[in-house]
């Protein structure tokens, strides 16, 4: 809590002005090298200084906010966008992306084909529904999926690190399994390649649900609604871990949105976007660069990329994908999240310290560039800031436009009870606890 505060004020000075120095001088965003055919001319075409921001571990680059538009000029931007944003997406206006970038437009959800391998679908859902809600997977049997991956909390947990096994609290924050179907890689740092492997690394990790193959065979061998439900989904009642793993995968494939004001404009309904909304979703592909990362109906790449918040060589050091893969090229990097629902899923970033609004003002200002200290100048782990980070100089109407397209983001609140469970017989109590043990604290 106290470095949250922190942060918060340290990320609030980065909106007062100060006793800075100027470093280079880089255009303004929105200059003549952006405008595009039919836009309407920006108040101030004058190169906005950068200037330095330095901390204790690096430094941040931030450009003077642009002058905002009077009424007038923002009333007739916004008349523009409302013709250039056509419900057909492929004359939209071209985004501003880093050469190389293989970006694809933001769209809608595709539709799902039903793999044969997952038939029959129902009754699998159906088990994996029950499993995933299911506390008795895990060790302690107080601990199911859910605990981590709530639905009334956008299928994520609000917290800011996921609590373990005996409330160990984890070094990372709890991704939404929202849309996960059209994922290709789960985990901060990519460390899954199926849902299924997704699943078996939580049920059998020591320090989250801390379970084993003959635990959950056993418990869920007592129950004979269980057995009824595995011969349902399977053809007979013999029960697996990854069948329990393919179980919950195939519930988890049918958590899906598609249904936020953002698909209903994307479906023709223009007056869905609010006039400011509408105005982020210009910023969003353009100005504000967010398409170099988040982009096609994901609002994501599926890549990983090191956004300067890795603490390198300090207390909450994370060195993410390098830890997968051993490649120094990795180091500091993390799988890029959908912006899909994202109001409903804060706090953010890997280590869950940051609201909404710390997070845009973190990437006006380019995100922090870490400096090595004289011991790290030649550790090969060193983090590298991803190229595409560069700062914005976006002032504060662009900053509530970019938050209100943000939240055209978020799905309707759906109710998702959990299933009725099966009874499990009173042998259950006395079954060995798996062959994992509780970590050290």
């Amino acid at each position: 809590m106290k470095l949250r505060r922190f942060i918060n004020l340290w990320l609030l000075s980065l909106t007062i002005a100060g006793s800075f120095f100027v470093v280079n001088d880089l255009p303004v965003i929105g200059s003549e090298n952006s405008k595009r055919s039919g836009e309407v001319a920006r108040q101030s075409e004058t190169p906005a200084p950068t200037r330095i921001i330095r901390g204790r571990a690096g430094y941040f680059e931030r450009l003077a906010p642009r002058p905002e538009r009077d009424a007038a000029a923002r009333q007739a931007w916004i008349e523009q966008l409302r013709k250039d944003y056509s419900p057909s997406t492929d004359r939209w206006p071209a985004p501003l992306v880093d050469s190389g970038v293989e970006w694809k437009e933001l769209g809608l959800l595709p539709s799902l084909p039903v793999s044969a391998l997952d038939a029959p679908l129902e009754p699998k859902r159906i088990l994996g529904q029950m499993l995933f809600f299911e506390p008795k997977l895990s060790t302690s049997g107080e601990m199911s999926c859910a605990s981590c991956h709530d639905p009334d909390l956008g299928w994520a947990d609000g917290r800011t690190v996921a609590f373990g096994t005996g409330r160990l609290e984890l070094k990372r924050n709890s991704p939404s399994i929202l849309n996960v179907a059209h994922q290709s890689s789960f985990f901060w740092d990519g460390r899954a390649t199926t849902l299924e492997d997704q699943a078996i690394q939580v049920l059998m990790n020591p320090e989250e649900m801390n379970s084993s193959p003959e635990l959950i065979r056993q418990r869920l061998s007592a129950s004979s609604d269980y057995q009824r439900a595995f011969r349902d989904a399977f053809g007979d009642e013999v029960i697996t871990l990854p069948r329990v793993a393919k179980a919950i995968a195939s519930f988890e494939r049918t958590v899906l949105g598609g249904r936020s004001r953002f698909d209903a404009f994307l479906s023709g309904k223009s007056v869905a976007l609010s006039d400011s909304a509408l105005v982020g979703l210009d910023l969003f592909r353009r100005e504000a660069r967010c398409m170099n990362c988040h982009y096609g109906p994901l609002l994501s790449d599926g890549k990983f990329h090191d956004v300067g918040l890795s603490y390198f060589g300090r207390k909450y050091q994370d060195l993410g994908r390098h830890e997968v893969t051993g490649n120094h090229a990795d180091s500091g990097k993390f799988r890029t999240p959908s912006l899909r629902n994202v109001t409903a899923t804060r706090p953010y970033m890997h280590n869950g310290l940051f609201e909404l609004e710390n997070v845009i003002n973190l990437y006006n200002a380019g995100m922090p560039t870490l400096v090595p200290k004289a011991e790290q100048e030649n550790d090969p782990r060193f983090p590298v800031k991803s190229p595409h980070l560069k700062p914005l100089g976006l002032n504060p109407q662009d900053i509530t436009d970019l938050l209100e397209f943000l939240k055209a983001l978020e799905e309707p609140r759906t109710r998702v009870r959990p299933p009725q469970w099966p009874k499990l017989n009173d042998k259950t109590e006395t079954l060995s606890l798996g062959s994992g043990t509780p970590p050290d604290r």
